[in-house]
C-alpha cells in the first residue's frame, strides 16, 4: 500500500483538479471497488451524482474528498490503486473500476484504476473533526501540525512493544510503512526490535524528526515507486526509490559505515537494517534474529 509520502503526492495533484467541482455522475465498472460502501454501487452512483467537491484531505495514508453536505468521498488505494485526472477523449485503462464526470466536461473526468482490486472508493459521514467516521481511530501523521510528539513519547513508553511494530501502528502515528519506517529507523541508528519503552524523550524527538525527513525527501521527488502500479494523477511515477538508504539493499554496502545490509523477515514482510550502525537489543527475540 502507498504510504503518505505517495498519498500526499496524489492529494496533492488532486487538489489542484477537483477542488470546486461539482460531479455530473459517476460510474461502477466493478462493484468490488465499491465493495466498502455497504449500500452497493447503484447507491454510490445515485448519492454521487450533484455533490460538490469544497477540498481534498488526507490523514496518514487515507484520502478523502469532502462534499458540501458532510459527506466524503473515501479513497483507499490499496496495492494497485490510481486516482488519474484524464481528458474524456483519452481510451479507458484496462483496469478501470470508477469513473466520474463533472458538469464543466471540458476539464475531464476522474478514473480509478485498480489492477489488483484491493483498493476501493466509498461515501461515509464526516465527524465533527472533518474526518471520515471509519478512519476516526486513525492518529495523525508526523506531517500534520497537530501531531502530538509528547503524546506519542508517553505512548511509547506505556507500550510493550518494538519500535517498528510501533511506527506501523495506525493508532499511534499515521502513514509511516514498511519502507519509510526501515529508512528512518536507520537514519536514527535504531534497530526495528528495540523495545518502546527504553526510548528517552529524545530519542523520540531524534526519531520523529528523522520520520519527517524522510517524508519530506520522498515528497520532493514524488515518493517512492518499484513499479508501474504506484503513480501520481497524471500517471507519473516517483523517484525516491534511487534514493533509498536500506530498503531493498540486501548485501549492499550501507551508506554510513560500509557494512553490508541485512533483511530479515517480519510479520510476512522484510527488515532491512545495517548491524553495525543499527545495534540489536541485547536481551529477546530481536537479538537472537540479528
Amino acid at each position: 500500500m502507498p504510504e503518505l509520502p505517495e498519498v500526499e503526492v496524489v492529494r496533492r495533484g488532486l487538489a489542484r483538479w477537483v477542488g470546486g467541482r461539482t460531479v455530473e455522475a459517476a460510474e461502477v465498472l466493478h462493484p468490488r471497488a465499491v465493495r466498502r460502501h455497504l449500500a452497493g454501487a447503484e447507491d454510490f452512483a445515485d448519492r454521487m451524482r450533484g455533490m460538490a467537491v469544497t477540498d481534498v484531505r488526507r490523514r496518514g495514508k487515507y484520502l478523502w474528498l469532502p462534499f458540501e453536505n458532510g459527506v466524503a468521498l473515501l479513497a483507499h488505494l490499496g496495492m494497485s490503486g490510481q486516482l488519474l485526472v484524464h481528458q474524456e477523449r483519452a481510451p479507458d485503462e484496462k483496469h478501470l473500476r470508477v469513473r466520474v464526470t463533472f458538469t464543466d466536461l471540458a476539464r475531464g473526468e476522474l478514473r480509478f484504476v485498480d489492477q489488483r482490486t484491493f483498493g476501493g472508493l466509498s461515501l461515509h459521514p464526516l465527524t465533527e473533526a472533518g474526518v471520515p467516521d471509519v478512519i476516526g481511530h486513525i492518529a495523525r501523521d508526523p506531517l500534520d501540525e497537530e501531531f502530538d510528539e509528547d503524546a506519542f513519547h508517553a505512548a511509547l513508553r506505556r507500550r510493550r512493544t518494538t519500535l517498528k511494530r510501533a511506527l506501523l501502528d495506525q493508532s499511534l502515528i499515521s502513514g509511516v510503512g514498511n519502507i519509510y519506517a526501515d529508512e528512518a529507523l536507520w537514519r536514527a541508528g535504531l534497530h526495528y526490535d528495540r523495545p518502546t519503552a527504553s526510548l528517552s524523550r529524545r530519542g523520540t524527538a531524534d526519531l520523529v524528526r528523522h520520520v519527517r525527513d524522510v517524508m519530506t525527501a520522498a515528497l520532493a521527488v514524488g515518493g517512492t515507486s518499484f513499479d508501474s502500479l504506484y503513480v501520481n494523477v497524471n500517471g507519473q511515477s516517483g523517484y525516491f526509490s534511487r534514493s533509498l538508504d536500506v530498503y531493498g539493499r540486501e548485501g549492499e554496502p550501507c551508506h554510513r559505515c560500509g557494512g553490508p545490509v541485512r533483511r530479515r523477515p517480519w510479520m510476512n514482510r522484510s527488515s532491512y537494517f545495517c548491524p553495525r550502525c543499527q545495534r540489536a537489543p541485547r536481551t529477546g527475540a530481536g537479538a537472537a534474529r540479528a
